[in-house]
């Protein structure tokens, strides 16, 4: 299996795609990048592809036909998450490996280009650790004021892994999520399940408030948090204790009020740029268990006092189909959708990220980057599938997976403020999505899910271009602007 070096990655620099695609006489160029299932390709770079202004041929049965001149949302970035789990195996790494590792994971010249990294407020599912927030106090007591507030625990392993990440790439934004409040500001006087009492959202706003100064002051500025990870879930009600872990209940009506009369005026007041995301659950169109749907955000942002200070709405993708954000953007189309979490595996779930940009979404996060060969660390419930990237615990090797460029051929290319461009449908086991680049470059990624090679014609406009796409593969097509 080859193994992408620095210098094969430095060749598909921002700088050096926009030097080496331009005009020709027939029309203009175009590099072509791909990877294949079986690993045999990893993001290699094809023979030009020339756009000829010709006529599409009569029949075509892979055809892609663009129109760049019908455009949707505009991205914000793609990445993953430095969660407790990845910065604990991260922290196991000799600090040249290390560097090595999150270099391929963010730099633009030397790795895939990650630029939106999903972090954690407290402790989440996925830790080695015993839960925690940043202000846990004895039972039965109260800290109105917040004079125990620490962010102690995160010094050790996980603020330096999000320097570093910031370090490598300088134009990585962090969002943030809790997976609870402290326990003592709920229902159950624990991090495990219950909601927010009442009498503590005035606490809670200005916890909001503390976590992002100081990690300011360490470092780290936030560009953006969520109010609750998965709110519609309570594990307190679960009689197994297996599955208990950080979680707290908000209903939509909850949400609103928090934000509207809460947590808004006290970034105002404190003249605070961070972005506030409502919602951060499942695509749902109707709520059912544990997944409230979209009605959730429709009830905040269907509050005018409340939407003023909504900057996006996130969204998972554990229920429901991403059919359900395009409902949801049909309502609230100046809206952002974030797509904050949901991994996904293979040439199917590039399908997926597919899916989920064609509907709207203008970020995507996948959730845990790197566990070990035991899926470890993981304190939560849920079985882990496989990361992106795999630590050997006694070798301390890190072995990029198939996804890692999967994720790369969407990552590395389609740029921060890149708009989604109208393309054909996907048909068949041919899958697309196509975007302009702020320097007018088009890109295209293209899955071929077939175990047969497929010719596809792509059409921009009056240019057409064949390309050959090899068996159960996955291509990024870039064409000058």
């Amino acid at each position: 299996m080859k193994r992408l070096t620095r210098r094969d990655f430095g060749r598909l620099s921002a700088a050096a795609l926009t030097g080496a695609i331009g005009s020709t006489a027939n029309g203009r160029s175009g590099r072509m990048w791909i990877s294949t299932l079986d690993r045999s390709r990893r993001m290699a770079e094809q023979s030009p592809v020339t756009f000829s202004h010709a006529r599409p041929a009569a029949e075509s049965r892979w055809r892609i036909v663009i129109d760049a001149e019908k455009s949707f949302q505009q991205m914000l970035g793609f990445g993953s998450s430095l969660e407790p789990a990845t910065c604990w195996n991260l922290s196991r790494l000799s600090p040249e490996k290390r560097q090595r590792v999150v270099e391929r994971l963010v730099s633009p010249s030397h790795g895939i280009g990650m630029n939106l990294m999903r972090i954690c407020i407290g402790t989440p599912d996925f830790t080695g650790d015993p839960w925690y927030s940043f202000n846990d106090i004895p039972a039965g007591e109260t800290d109105p004021e917040l004079k125990r507030f620490s962010i102690e625990k995160d010094t050790g392993y996980i603020l330096p892994a999000l320097r570093l990440a910031l370090k490598i790439n300088p134009q990585l934004l962090f969002f943030a999520s809790p997976w609870s409040p402290p326990g003592w500001m709920k229902s159950t006087g624990s991090l495990i399940g219950g909601s927010l009492l009442p009498q503590w959202y005035a606490a809670y706003a200005a916890y909001f408030v503390r976590f992002i100064e100081a990690y300011q002051a360490a470092g780290i500025p936030i560009y953006a948090v969520t109010i609750q990870n998965e709110p519609g879930v309570d594990r307190a009600k679960e009689k197994d204790t297996r599955w208990h872990y950080p979680s707290c209940q908000w209903t939509g009506e909850q949400e609103r009020d928090f934000i509207r009369d809460h947590l808004g005026p006290a970034f105002e007041k404190r003249r605070l740029k961070t972005r506030i995301w409502c919602y951060d659950h499942n695509f749902n169109e109707n709520a059912e268990g544990d997944d409230p749907g979209i009605g959730y955000p429709r009830t905040i942002l269907r509050d005018q006092r409340a939407a003023r200070y909504v900057d996006g709405v996130a969204f998972h993708g554990y229920a429901g189909r991403p059919s359900g954000m395009s409902v949801f953007h049909r309502e609230f189309a100046d809206v952002p959708i974030r797509f904050t979490e949901g991994s996904v595996f293979g040439l199917r779930g590039g399908r997926q990220i597919i899916e989920r940009l064609r509907h709207h979404a203008s970020s995507y996060n996948s959730w845990v980057t790197m566990l070990d060969e035991k899926r470890k660390p993981n304190n939560g419930p849920f079985p882990a599938s496989r990361t992106i990237l795999t630590l050997n615990s006694a070798t301390r090797e890190v072995t990029e997976e198939f996804d890692f460029d999967l994720y790369g051929h969407f990552m590395k290319f389609i740029e921060r403020g890149a708009v989604r461009i109208e393309s054909s449908e996907s048909a068949n086991d041919i899958a697309n999505v196509a975007f302009r680049n702020p320097d007018g470059r088009i890109v295209v990624v293209i899955i071929n899910a077939s175990n047969e090679e497929r010719r596809v014609e792509t059409v921009i406009g009056s240019e057409v271009a064949t390309v050959t796409l090899s068996p159960s593969s996955i291509a990024t097509l870039v064409r000058e602007g």
